[in-house]
């Protein structure tokens, strides 16, 4: 007699889906960006403004009054962390106040948001909610599905050309003569598998502290291990392996092409398939600013990264069907982050910069049917603007707290002392602005420099509402969730 076939997880975890959102909807909004780009920020300040009815004047639900209240559940997903926002929360609010610590895994937060809708059809069926589960993961998680279509020899030509490049050649010396010298077609040996690894994971974090830099080398994982820490699955390494033929059995260069498809098929592939998959709205945070402060190829990595991050997507109009025949990202925001390291004036020119570099991203979200924006934000605002006197001009400038070690010219900042800081202007013309930054530093670049965050007010436990200041924070939110709430 044939048994009846069980029906597979993800066919009842669609089914679970369709149920519940006949109930209550559920929007699943991504968070990511590249090392230092304030995804941890973002959250947090995002969550903290929903909780206690920021100043948001251009969050259309709650500007008018239909946003009738915001709390946390827990999170739906049992086997994801929660993003600590409590934790991060504190540190912001600590006297004197730090940034938190950045993205090194993905987690998910759920908001529950109760909301009265737009139109006065809907409201006669009453009081409506929505889950908001943001889910928040390192941008460099999404360079790594370049992976799935590469062998593991296509892989390692591409990561050892890299390491070659003038840019990488000093801090990629080491592994470079450790990989000379390695023969593929020798046996494996576990031994030489963990010191390979470890010579070439000093060699990414090397890369990734250069001044400016940019965190677009994979394996992502390597850096960011989690619990699988010394794991096989990350105890591998590129070979050169052009000109040879097929790896023999046995040999170092099938145990490493073994635990490369490994990785894929047990880090990658997952990951795109039951996370990255399910998101509806995306947000994609861009550290505009460091790349054109460092000069140089610093905006052409950026770009290049960008293009490996955005491929990853699935834009296109969702449908009632969604939850069965796979989601797609409907809506992409682009953030240039940190605008609050300028004046107001320049907040346009930013978002122009950001429109430029991702041009060709976003034609094709847009072809296939998704919504997109760019915008420049400061989820959190570190500076006021002020103006300085030079001569008989008051040029527009920015204060406040300078991190320790923060250079200006002459001057090194102690991390203690308020500055009034004049950037520079942004060229009005975006391509003349990335053309001046694509050359190395010079005295026509603006100068940007960390700040620390602003003096925040605790938490109370009488829920007092605590403002915090930032910059079109609000107008992202009604971009991405406020037709929901509609």
């Amino acid at each position: 007699m044939t048994p009846t076939p069980t029906p597979s997880k993800t066919t009842l975890q669609h089914i679970g889906e369709v149920v519940s959102d006949l109930l209550t909807p559920t929007l699943r909004l991504g968070v990511t960006g590249l090392s230092r780009s304030g995804k941890t920020v973002f959250v947090t300040a995002l969550v903290h403004n929903l909780l206690d009815g920021g100043r948001l004047p251009f969050f259309g639900p709650l500007a008018d009054g239909r946003l009738l209240s915001t709390h946390l559940e827990p999170q739906p997903d049992d086997h994801l962390p929660r993003f600590d926002f409590e934790r991060h929360r504190a540190t912001l609010t600590t006297d004197p106040p730090t940034w938190p610590n950045g993205t090194r895994r993905i987690s998910q937060l759920r908001l529950v948001l109760t909301y009265q809708p737009e139109s006065s059809l809907r409201r006669a069926l009453g009081v409506r909610k929505l889950n908001l589960d943001i889910i928040d993961y390192p941008g460099e998680w999404l360079i790594d599905l370049s992976m799935l279509q590469q062998s593991f020899a296509a892989w390692s030509a591409e990561a050892i050309d890299v390491a070659r490049d003038k840019r990488h050649r000093d801090v990629a010396s080491a592994w470079l003569d450790y990989a000379r010298d390695i023969n593929p077609y020798a046996p494996e040996d576990e031994t030489v598998a963990r010191q390979g690894t470890e010579i070439f994971k000093l060699y990414l974090n090397a890369a990734r502290s250069i001044p400016n830099a940019l965190a677009t080398l994979g394996p992502g994982r390597f850096l960011m291990p989690g619990d699988l820490k010394n794991s096989p699955l990350l105890t591998f390494f590129p070979l050169d392996l052009r000109g040879l033929g097929t790896s023999p059995r046995g040999s170092l260069a099938a145990m490493m092409a073994r635990r490369y498809e490994s990785y894929r098929e047990h880090i990658v592939r997952p990951f795109f398939r039951d996370h990255f998959r399910r998101i509806d709205r995306q947000v994609v945070l861009v550290d505009v600013l460091n790349a054109v402060n460092a000069g140089g190829e610093a905006v052409t990595d950026l770009q290049v990264a960008l293009g490996q991050v955005l491929e990853a997507f699935r834009p296109g109009a969702n449908s009632w069907l969604a939850p069965l025949l796979g989601r797609r990202t409907d809506r992409v925001l682009f953030t240039a982050t940190k605008a609050d390291h300028l004046p107001h004036s320049s907040y346009d020119r930013l978002e122009a910069i950001l429109r430029v570099m991702v041009e060709n991203a976003l034609e094709k979200a847009e072809n296939a049917g998704s919504n997109v924006e760019v915008s420049a934000i400061a989820a959190l605002r570190a500076t006021r603007e002020g103006k300085i006197k030079k001569g008989e001009d008051k040029l527009p400038c920015i204060v406040g707290v300078p991190l320790s070690g923060e250079r200006l010219g002459n001057t090194v900042f102690d991390g203690q002392q308020e500055a009034a800081v004049f950037p520079g202007d942004l060229p009005a013309d975006p391509i003349a602005a990335l053309a001046v930054a694509a050359r190395s530093p010079n005295t026509e670049q603006p100068n940007f420099i960390r700040f620390a965050p602003p003096a925040l007010a605790p938490s109370s436990g009488a829920h007092e509402k605590q403002v915090w200041p930032h910059i079109r924070l609000d107008r992202a939110l009604d971009f991405l969730i406020g037709d929901w709430l509609s």
